[in-house]
C-alpha cells in the first residue's frame, strides 16, 4: 500500500501475522537504539506544505528511556529557560518517531511544554526504512503488544517525571495515527492523566492474543477526558465505528467528545502527506490546545 492510498480503503490488521510474547518483551531483544533521521521512507517525497518549526529558545533532541528490559530512544522537546513544563506524551504514527512527530514535539515546546515521543516500535522493527505500508502494519504494528505500549509510555513519563524539568501533577498524551488508538487506551490505563487528544485513531479491528481492547471496548469506562478528531472521509474509521465510540463515551463521564471534520481524510493533521489539509489542521490544532488548557494540562 502506498502513502496516497492510506486512508482510502479500510485495512485489514486482524489477517496479519501476529507473534505473542509470552516471555515479556524481551524475546527479540531491542532492534532499534537510536531512532530515525528525516522522514520514513513510505512517506516520501515529502510534500511542499511540509512544516518546520525550529528549536531556537528550546532544548531539542533524542534521549534515551530506561524500560522494563533495557533502554528505548525517544525526542523530547522543551522550553530552554529553567522551570517545571506540563507534560505531553506524544504517541507516534504507524511510521515511527520520524521528522514529523519530532516536529510535533518542538510545537508543543513552543507553547511551553515538556513534549516527548519514545519510539514504541523499537522491540519489533524499524519501520522507518520500509517501503510499504502493508510491510510496516503486518510486520511491525500487529506484533507490538498492547501491554508493551503501556509500560513504555509508563517509563517515558516516569523518565519526564525524574528529569526536574517536568510538571508531574499536569500530563496529557497526544497521539496519531496508531497513536490516536494508543491514546484512548492509555487515557483507560493510567487514570492520574488530565487530558488527551487523538488524532484518527483506530477505534475497532486490532484486537488479538497480545491487543486485549480496542478503544469502542474500554469506551464506557474512562474517566480521563479525551478529545477524538477524526476525518468524514477516512474508510478505515467507519461510522458505525464512531458512533459505538460515541456511544461509549457518553456514558463514562469522562467529558469526553469526537469530533468528526467532513470532507476530509485521515492523516488531514501530516503537513508531509497528500492527505493535509490545512484547515482542518489549523483548527484541530487550535481545539488541542483549548482541550488540553481547559483540563489544566
Amino acid at each position: 500500500m502506498k502513502l496516497s492510498e492510506f486512508g482510502l480503503k479500510p485495512i485489514d490488521v486482524q489477517n496479519s501475522v501476529v507473534e505473542t510474547q509470552p516471555e515479556g518483551f524481551t524475546r527479540r531483544g531491542f532492534i532499534m537504539t537510536s531512532l530515525a533521521v528525516g522522514f520514513a521512507v513510505a512517506t516520501q517525497p515529502v510534500m511542499a506544505d511540509t512544516i518546520v518549526t525550529d528549536s531556537s529558545g528550546l532544548v531539542a533532541g533524542e534521549v534515551s528511556i530506561p524500560v522494563s528490559d533495557g533502554k528505548i530512544p525517544a525526542y523530547r522537546a522543551m522550553p530552554a529557560k529553567p522551570g517545571k513544563y506540563p507534560v505531553i506524551l506524544v504517541s507516534q504514527e504507524i511510521f515511527g518517531v520520524h521528522e514529523h512527530i519530532k516536529d510535533m514535539c518542538r510545537r508543543f515546546a513552543k507553547l511551553g511544554y515538556y513534549a516527548i515521543a519514545s519510539e514504541l516500535f523499537a522491540r519489533q522493527g524499524d519501520v522507518s526504512k520500509m517501503t510499504d505500508i502493508g510491510e510496516i502494519l503486518s510486520t511491525v504494528v500487529a506484533k507490538v503488544p498492547d501491554d508493551q505500549v503501556m509500560s513504555d509510555l509508563d517509563a517515558t513519563l516516569a523518565f519526564a517525571k525524574a528529569s526536574g524539568s517536568a510538571n508531574g501533577e499536569k500530563v496529557g498524551i497526544v497521539g496519531y495515527c496508531w497513536g490516536g488508538r494508543t491514546t484512548w487506551l492509555y487515557a483507560k490505563h493510567n487514570p492520574a492523566v488530565k487530558a488527551g487528544v487523538a488524532y484518527y485513531g483506530l477505534l475497532d479491528g486490532m484486537k488479538s492474543d497480545i491487543k486485549a481492547n480496542d478503544p469502542v471496548d474500554i469506551a464506557g469506562t474512562l474517566k480521563v477526558p479525551v478529545l477524538g478528531l477524526y476525518a468524514g472521509n477516512d474508510s478505515m474509521i467507519t461510522a458505525p465505528a464512531i458512533d459505538k465510540m460515541q456511544a461509549g463515551i457518553s456514558k463514562s463521564g469522562s467529558g469526553s467528545e469526537i469530533i468528526v471534520f467532513p470532507g476530509v481524510n485521515h492523516g488531514f493533521n501530516a503537513d508531509y502527506r497528500p492527505t493535509y489539509d490545512k484547515t482542518a489542521a489549523t483548527y484541530a490544532w487550535k481545539l488541542t490546545r483549548d482541550w488540553l488548557k481547559d483540563h489544566g494540562v
